[in-house]
Order: C-alpha cells, then sequence, then structure tokens
C-alpha cells in the first residue's frame, strides 16, 4: 500500500462508517426490545437475556464478518459489489440454463432490495422518534406526525443531490458509534458477568430451553445484521480495506458494546425494557440522544434510497428495467444519482407503511423475510462464484456454501412465519418488481431476437447504394442500430421517405458489456465499409452511461472526426402494436407496451441534443 493510499485509508473508514453501515449501525435502537418482547413472562430471566445477546453476538459474528466481510467481499468484479454484480459474475463459465437460473436469482435478490427499501428507512425514523416517549409518555401522540414530516423532506431533498450533505454523515455516524459504545460500557458497569454471553454455550442454551419460541427469536436476532449487504453493495465506492476495517475497528465494537449494555441494563432493571436503548441514557442526555439517533437515522435511510437508485440504474443498463430518467447530482462522483420515478413511487410506499404499522414494533414483524431471501441468494451464488471462477475444487466450494447456508436458511425459515403479521408488504412489492423485470427483459428481449443481424445483408445494401446511391447532401449521419449488423429501420424509412443520402454515413451500435466498466482504449471499435459509410460500436459498461459526445471524441482520437453539433442523428421509434394474446400474456403484453410507451428516447438516454435528432418510425407487432 503506498504512502497516499495509507493516508487516505483513514478517510476511507470514516466514510464507510456513515454510507455503508446506517443501517446495521441504528439497529440497536430497536433489535433487543422486540426481541425480548416475545418473551411470554413480562420481565425476562437473565438467562433469556444473555441467550440473545450470545445469538446477536454471533449472528453479527458469523453474517457479518465471516460470511461477508472474509468471503464475500472477495468476489468483485473490477472492484464492484452488490447482488447484481455477483449475478453477472456467477453466471460468467456457466451453461445457457443455469445462467438462466442463475439470472432469475439474480432479479429474486434484486427484487428483495426493493422490499427491504421500504422497510428500512419507515422503521429506522420510527424507532428514533419513538425516544421521545421516555422523555415523556404524553408525547407518543406526535411520534408519527414528525415521522412522517422527517421522511417527506429526506425524499424531498434528493432532487438536490446529497454531495455536500454526505460530507457530514462520515462524522455524524462515527459520533453515533462513540457514542452508543459509551452508553453500552456504562450499562455493563452494572453487570460486568453480561460478558459471559460471548460465548454461544448461551445462545444454544437458550433455543434448547425455550424450543417452542427458538424460531420466533432468531426471527428477531436477523433485526440486528440488517444492512449487512451494505458491506458488498457498496464495495465499489470505498474499496475493500476501508469497508473491512470500518466494520472490525468501529461498528463492531460500538454495537456489540452497545447490545451488551442494554442486556445488563434490563437484568438489573426490568422498568428498562419499554426502551432499553434510550434508557442507558442519563437523564440529561436522552433528548441529545434522540436528536443523534434521529440523525443518524435519517443517514441509515439515505444510504438505503441511494441503494435503490444505484441498483435501479444498474438494472436499467444490464436491460431489466425500462430506461427512465437519472440525474447526475455530483460532477464528482458518478455514483450520486436521482431518478424521479423511483423517489416519488418510494416516497409514497413509504408513507403508507408508516400509516399501516405506526410502530417500529409492528414494523419488526414485516421485518427480515426479503433481508434472509437475500442473504441465501447471495450464498448460493457466491458458491458458485468460488467453483467456477474461483476454481476451488468441488468439495472445498460445497463446503463453503454449507457452512453459510447453515446460518442463513434458519434464518429465512424462522422470518416466514412473519409472512401474514405484516411480512406479506416487502415480499408483495418484491414480487411485483421482480415481475416488471421479467417482464420487461423477456419481452425486450424477444422484440431484439427478431431484429435482422446479417453481415452480408448490410454490406450488400452499402454496395448498392454506393454504386447506385441516391441524392447525397452534405453532412455526416448517424443512423443508431439496436444489433451489430442491423439495417437501422431509420435508414431505410430515410431512404423511402426523402430519398437522400448524407456524404458520410455512421451506423453506431451502443451495446452493454457484462462488466461494470470499459477502458476508453476498448470502448470503440470502427470498421469502414465502404467510402461514405462507416460503422461504430461502442461498448459500455453496466455502471457507466453512453455519452454521445464521449463517443464522437474517442472516434476523432481514431481518425474520424465529427461533433454531436455537426452530425444528423437518426433514431427509430417503433409503434407496438399487441397480437392476439390470452390471458397472462396478455396482462404481460400490456404491462411491457405502456412501459415502452413511458420509457426514455434513445436520444435521452444517450444526451443527443434534441435539435439534432430525426426520428423515424413504425409499427411493430409484439
Amino acid at each position: 500500500m503506498s504512502q497516499s493510499e495509507k493516508q487516505s485509508l483513514p478517510a476511507g473508514m470514516l466514510a464507510a462508517a456513515g454510507i455503508v453501515f446506517g443501517d446495521i449501525g441504528t439497529s440497536p435502537l430497536y433489535t433487543l426490545k422486540e426481541c425480548l418482547s416475545i418473551l411470554p413472562d413480562g420481565a425476562p430471566s437473565a438467562l433469556a437475556v444473555m441467550g440473545f445477546l450470545s445469538l446477536i453476538f454471533w449472528a453479527l459474528t458469523l453474517i457479518v464478518t465471516l460470511k461477508y466481510v472474509c468471503f464475500v467481499m472477495r468476489a468483485d468484479h473490477d472492484g464492484e459489489g452488490g447482488i447484481l454484480t455477483l449475478m453477472s459474475l456467477a453466471r460468467r463459465n456457466v451453461g445457457r440454463k443455469a445462467g438462466h437460473i442463475i439470472v432469475l436469482a439474480g432479479l429474486i435478490g434484486g427484487a428483495f432490495f426493493y422490499g427491504d427499501g421500504v422497510i428500512t428507512p419507515a422503521i429506522s425514523v420510527l424507532s428514533a422518534i419513538e425516544g421521545i416517549q421516555v422523555v415523556s409518555p404524553g408525547l407518543e401522540k406526535y411520534v408519527v406526525p414528525l415521522a412522517l414530516t422527517i421522511l417527506a423532506l429526506l425524499f424531498i431533498i434528493q432532487k438536490h443531490g446529497t454531495e455536500k450533505v454526505s460530507r457530514v454523515f462520515g462524522p455524524v455516524m462515527f459520533v453515533w458509534f462513540v457514542a452508543i459504545g459509551a452508553l453500552g460500557i456504562r450499562g455493563i458497569l452494572l453487570n460486568p458477568e453480561v460478558l459471559h454471553a460471548l460465548s454461544p454455550s448461551y445462545a444454544l442454551t437458550f433455543l434448547l430451553s425455550h424450543k417452542a419460541l427458538s424460531l420466533a427469536a432468531m426471527g428477531m436476532v436477523v433485526l440486528a445484521v440488517t444492512g449487512a449487504e451494505a458491506l458488498y453493495a457498496d464495495m465499489g465506492h470505498l474499496g475493500k480495506a476501508p469497508i473491512r476495517l470500518a466494520w472490525l475497528v468501529i461498528a463492531m465494537p460500538a454495537l456489540i458494546l452497545n447490545y451488551f449494555g442494554q442486556g445488563a441494563l434490563v437484568i438489573a432493571d426490568a422498568q428498562a425494557l419499554n426502551n432499553p436503548f434510550f434508557n442507558l441514557a442519563p437523564g440529561w442526555a436522552q433528548i441529545p440522544l434522540i436528536v443523534l439517533s434521529t440523525l443518524a437515522t435519517v443517514i441509515a435511510a439515505q444510504a438505503v434510497i441511494s441503494g435503490v437508485y444505484t441498483l435501479t440504474h444498474q438494472a436499467i443498463r444490464q436491460g431489466f428495467l425500462p430506461p427512465m430518467r437519472v440525474i447526475f447530482t455530483s460532477h464528482t462522483e458518478s455514483g450520486q444519482i436521482y431518478i424521479p420515478v423511483v423517489n416519488w413511487l418510494l416516497f409514497t410506499a413509504v408513507m403508507l407503511i408508516v400509516l399501516a404499522f405506526r410502530q417500529s414494533s409492528a414494523l419488526s414483524s414485516a421485518y427480515g423475510i426479503v433481508v434472509t431471501g437475500t442473504m441465501v441468494i447471495t450464498a448460493c451464488l457466491a458458491g458458485v462464484v468460488a467453483l467456477r471462477n474461483w476454481r476451488w475444487p468441488l468439495p472445498l466450494a460445497l463446503l463453503f456454501l454449507l457452512c453459510m447456508l447453515v446460518v442463513d436458511v434458519p434464518l429465512f425459515i424462522a422470518n416466514l412465519m412473519k409472512l401474514l403479521s405484516g411480512g406479506w408488504v416487502p415480499v408483495l412489492l418484491a414480487l411485483t418488481m421482480m415481475g416488471l423485470m421479467l417482464i420487461w427483459s423477456s419481452e425486450r428481449n424477444r422484440l431484439i431476437r427478431r431484429l435482422n443481424n446479417d453481415q452480408e445483408g448490410l454490406l450488400a445494401l452499402v454496395k448498392s447504394l454506393e454504386s447506385n446511391p441516391p441524392n447525397r447532401v452534405e453532412g455526416t449521419a448517424i443512423f443508431l442500430a439496436r444489433k451489430e449488423f442491423e439495417i437501422p429501420q431509420a435508414l431505410l424509412h430515410n431512404l423511402k421517405h426523402n430519398r437522400v443520402l448524407h456524404r458520410r454515413v455512421v451506423l453506431l451500435h451502443i451495446r452493454t458489456t457484462d462488466t461494470p466498466r470499459v477502458y476508453n482504449q476498448q470502448r470503440i471499435s470502427i470498421t469502414q465499409l465502404s467510402p461514405s459509410f462507416w460503422q461504430v460500436t461502442a461498448a459500455y459498461g453496466w455502471r457507466e452511461v453512453p455519452s454521445m459526445a464521449e463517443i464522437l471524441h474517442l472516434c476523432g482520437l481514431e481518425g474520424f472526426g465529427c461533433t454531436v453539433n455537426e452530425a444528423s442523428f437518426f433514431t427509430a421509434h417503433d409503434t407496438l402494436v399487441m397480437k392476439k394474446r390470452r390471458g397472462l400474456a396478455r396482462v404481460r403484453g400490456g404491462i411491457f407496451h405502456f412501459c415502452q410507451r413511458n420509457a426514455l428516447r434513445a436520444h435521452e438516454q444517450f444526451h443527443i441534443p434534441p435539435n439534432r435528432v430525426i426520428e423515424l418510425g413504425g409499427q411493430r407487432e409484439f
């Protein structure tokens, strides 16, 4: 590691504390309280409290530290992480049928994240605002209005970007982790013997002695590890080392201290059970703690919202969602984006969730299914990557997968018990998003497969136009093609209706690769088909945004000089006409037709000035 990298590592750790660990860092607000609430007796025994503490400690250790930090974060794709990244890695070296299964698994995992994105902002902000009930029980009626107000402001400011606000995320969350760690030490001093719960024997004893509650207990313990996926998903923004060190040095010690401090307090004073987190603080510090926890939960909600934007952008670039307007809110950070449609749909869903559940304890009953479902899918895809990409021996890869599933599958089964008590809400949202992604990708691929991609036919047309040219006009015409050797419909329409051809004709195909990024040296491929026809293929990774200005600049470096304001861009926008369909096929076609009509046009996707675009269309059956 170079000296500059060493100097930047503390800054990276501070940024990771703010960006990556907002969700898991605010889980002490509600986790232990909800865990203890399932016990049948009002005053939990010391063994029961220590049993839950042991379960929480080993969940953090096995799932977050060993699974994600030590193993899953190794599966990077050009430095990028996340469920869709893992999907693209896993399908690289497998057959076609296995590839379809892997894509389906990746889409399910991505859809689960949307379900998590609705629940997390609601439960985080509600749990922080509920702290005012500790100060004054009469303020309970203001919890929901305050939560709605804070969430509404959070979604409203999204369009302005988070570049300036994000600079304070790291320091605020660092103060948060220091504060909850200090509160935890204060609680542990009341009963230092609570540290014995670090032994896994307390977790096993609790599960064996509470067999009827064991599944419910594991369903609640999973609240402590929500947000673990962020370690992997945000790897591309910050790098592995800052995230790993921030977890091991800052986040994990503070979380463990706070959980054990809450446990020690409950053992010493059963009255603290109503809200052990806020009861850890002395009276003079409770109001400042409420303010700090509100800031921390807003940061946690912001991280999830930004994650939803990023996932949506990746899904659009990989062809799983229709093109929609993406606004880049930072001049320096490509990952800071704002998607208006997603923002307001998410805003509506979160508001409805808060109004429907009204309490963090009620929301905890809906939380966990999609989180643990994503964990199971991540484990399976990581097993495929270990076998196919890392070339691990089959027995070792199976052992690796089994070790992860032994923890993940019981947690997933335990959380399925929440399905009827509210867990169906994020599951329904996830199924809706998965259905939309499957419909868009399958119908879109069917249309693209029907396009001609005949190199000989294209060359024959070019030769014919060179030998018997129509009227030629000055300038450069760029025709966008959806396949490399497609004869663009806009070219045929132009010849048929306008009966002219420009002096220079470029057939441009922009393709999305199966990698996050493409280096500029490999981005452009130029082939001269004839004295006046050129074929250009521009390759972009799914983390990148195609830019026509950049493409033409790179073409200029290759000797083909032209700027955006010198060219005329011809695009085709087909009017889709649905053939006779029945039942679900008709519904699927209707959804695709609606999405296609509202999707961005080609010139909007590739940042082409509207006054340089000629759009020609026709009808196409699907």
